[in-house]
């Protein structure tokens, strides 16, 4: 009897801090309208802006047509199935979904891969966020190519970041053979996506798969891990060798559906779990698996007219479309960041921790629709007073479980300096950033990465990078990712007066270089980011982020989670 009052206490204590509310903050507002001394700065990256959309509306319309108009015809008129847009329409509650590194495969040596022949995001089902992970066959009939292969661990890593539901909506035709050497070896290739699922089932992150298309060798292996699968009569087909090699191999003649057919699999084999006579009946019962998940989301308590009333209080108050001319078109051009902080903030409000002590880091505290996050933002180069209080305040906030959000923007290279003391400073430099290094590294609390202007050398590395493990980075499309900018790399070359002609040549083909290869679409193309988003939608985006992050907070059964990491 004891034991059934401290269960029942336990579940009380539960229900009790659902519903707790946030403690309320009165931050002091950050009130920075655009002044006239502004003007020719906020212009001139206006206008780089645009210039940056319009390639961003370019990009996005060529991805949008996937492989063509002809395959498009092909995939649903000959094959009879959904486009892979028309398939998230069914699975997910509406299309305000997250998608991620949408212009990836894009500008890559083997030619253009649309999206890298799938669309991967996060999105809500019945309400609960959920990562998809879907193959575009009319992208080179849904082949998977290094692109695709890097685009779905990626995709995955943010389910298990996140601890996310996974769902896999798979019609792809294998491997691109010709470059199996970048598919299948190694260790970050096509093998991982099966240790990832079985990690992924270890720390009871469930995986659900609809075989709607194509599912052929190792592949196979996608369906047969997740948790429940739910295949597709006559479109949906699982084998690993189809027709064409069994009757090389045996003289055999075999249709795929009695080879590797929805009816043989579900009846016969039991690779899958659920029969579906069409693609909107999969999609429902998807739907309805994971309605079955062992989740409880909060209850809202307002009614929709309070809620309307609260959204419209926590408007910054400086309008979005003023983060266009606040997006650096080069370092030279940067405003003070707290003016684009103004404009993601609840009500543009922000309480700055250590305001006087190296002012080229702004840090502090903000909400961005209701959340809680600290804010870490480039206002200059990263120096000795700057790192030492990125480093507190990193650890400030891993120790209240606060998020983290990075505004990147760092300097385009270490300046050189001469004199003992400009070295001693350096040197110091050195050690205070390894050691905000150490701090961003460590802290245990979500991060966000946003890079709004360069991301260049060491200092991207404090302001967590890629390598760092962010769990969300994205660029703004005037962004620079390049070890350091166009125009600073005579700084690191040799100095010779007899081959100075030499030298300047050189100086110019990297430039050139580096002009092409540090674009923010350079970038997204190979996947070193989720994607690259217009700054005006950045705090939607990062709306979305936050609530994401947060969902794992509602998984109840996670009593085996420890054990499952310790393994890992």
């Amino acid at each position: 009897m004891m034991e059934q009052h401290q269960q029942c206490f336990v579940r009380h204590t539960s229900c009790t801090a659902n519903m707790r509310t946030a403690l309320r903050s009165a931050f002091p507002v950050l009130d920075l309208p655009l002044q006239p001394i502004h003007q020719h700065v906020y212009e001139a990256n206006l206008h780089n802006s645009n210039t940056c959309r319009n390639k961003f509306m370019e990009l996005s319309e060529k991805v949008t047509k996937g492989g063509g108009e002809n395959a498009i015809a092909r995939h649903t008129q000959r094959n009879k199935k959904l486009l892979v847009k028309d398939r998230l329409r069914l699975l997910l509650d509406d299309e305000d979904f997250l998608e991620l590194s949408h212009f990836a495969g894009l500008g890559l040596p083997y030619g253009d891969i649309p999206s890298a022949g799938c669309l991967t995001g996060v999105g809500k089902i019945n309400g609960l966020w959920c990562v998809f992970i879907a193959n575009d066959a009319t992208v080179k009939g849904g082949t998977a190519y290094p692109i695709t292969v890097k685009k779905q661990l990626r995709a995955q890593e943010v389910a298990i970041q996140n601890r996310l539901p996974c769902v896999y909506l798979i019609d792809s035709g294998g491997a691109f053979l010709p470059l199996q050497s970048e598919i299948f070896p190694d260790k970050n290739q096509g093998g991982r996506t099966f240790y990832n699922e079985a990690i992924m089932s270890a720390m009871k992150i469930p995986q659900v798969s609809v075989v709607c298309g194509s599912c052929t060798a190792g592949g196979a292996y996608i369906p047969t891990m997740a948790e429940e699968t739910v295949m597709v009569h006559r479109i949906g087909t699982m084998f690993l060798g189809g027709p064409p090699l069994v009757k090389a191999a045996t003289g055999e003649e075999v249709t795929p559906e009695n080879l590797g057919g929805a009816r043989l699999h579900a009846e016969v084999s039991g690779c899958v779990d659920h029969f579906a006579w069409e693609e909107k009946d999969a999609f429902e019962c998807a739907r309805n698996i994971i309605s079955t998940l062992n989740f409880t989301l909060p209850e809202e308590e307002e009614d929709e007219e309070k809620m309307r009333r609260r959204k419209d209080e926590e408007k910054p108050l400086f309008s979005s479309e003023e983060l266009l001319g606040l997006a650096p078109r080069s370092y030279t051009y940067s405003l003070d960041v707290k003016m684009v902080i103004s404009r993601l903030t609840d009500g543009s409000r922000f309480q700055e921790f250590k305001a006087c002590f190296g002012t080229t880091l702004i840090t502090g505290f903000a909400k961005i629709h209701g959340h809680l996050v600290g804010i870490v933002a480039n206002n200059g180069q990263l120096s000795y007073q700057s790192a030492l209080k990125g480093s507190h305040f990193v650890q400030l906030c891993d120790q209240r479980d606060v998020p983290l959000l990075f505004l990147q923007n760092t300097a385009p290279s270490a300046t050189l300096t001469l004199s003992s003391t400009q070295a001693e400073m350096n040197s110091n430099c050195l050690k205070a950033q390894g050691s905000m290094m150490s701090a961003v590294a460590c802290a245990s609390v979500p991060k966000i990465t946003v890079v709004i202007g360069g991301c260049h050398g060491a200092d991207s590395y404090a302001m967590c990078g890629r390598s760092f493990d962010p769990n969300f980075l994205f660029l703004w499309p005037n962004a620079r990712v390049s070890l350091t900018a166009v125009g600073h790399i005579g700084h690191l070359l040799h100095s010779d007066n007899e081959q100075e002609e030499e030298r300047k040549n050189t100086e110019n083909d990297l430039n050139r270089m580096l002009e092409e290869e540090s674009s923010a679409f350079f970038s997204s193309g190979r996947l070193w980011d989720d994607g690259v988003i217009l700054p005006q939608d950045t705090r939607r985006v990062l709306r979305d982020c936050l609530n994401i992050i947060k969902q794992q907070n509602y998984q109840l059964s996670t009593e085996k989670l420890q054990s499952a990491l310790l393994r890992i």
